[in-house]
């Protein structure tokens, strides 16, 4: 059974920073693309970060380029999300997300949200103004 746990998220100031965890279990994680989404209330979850298993071509959404930092660590079977200067238009719910094994190593892959067919069940990040 495919596990992916999330931790980490919290109640934060403008400004402050979060670092979210996904831990994935029974999966093939090292073969396995993955990547942070978010939904905000009343809106749809939208993708934020995505990386190769092999952590060597990232993707980020342009609203988080330079603030977030997105990495694995493969013998842990580990992903997180550095969060830097947060703003309340951050506040959503954080997933982690996993694609299954792959040899798909192009941005627009990473990109597509259609290609994750691994779930965690969220993590809450408010940021207050």
């Amino acid at each position: 059974q495919v596990q992916l746990l999330e931790s980490g998220g919290a109640l934060v100031q403008a400004g402050e920073s979060l670092r979210l965890s996904c831990v994935v279990s029974g999966a093939p994680f090292k073969r396995s693309h993955t990547a942070w989404f978010r939904q905000a209330p009343g809106k749809e979850r939208d993708l934020v970060a995505a990386v190769t298993w092999l952590g060597d071509i990232t993707y980020y959404v342009d609203s988080v380029k330079g603030r977030f930092t997105i990495s694995r660590e493969n013998a842990k079977n580990k992903m997180s999300l550095q969060m830097n200067s947060l703003k309340p238009e951050d506040t959503a719910v954080y997933y982690c997300a996993a694609t299954g094994i792959t040899i798909a190593t192009s941005t627009d892959y990473l990109a597509n949200p259609q290609k994750y067919k691994y779930w965690g069940q969220g993590t809450q990040v408010t940021v207050s103004s």
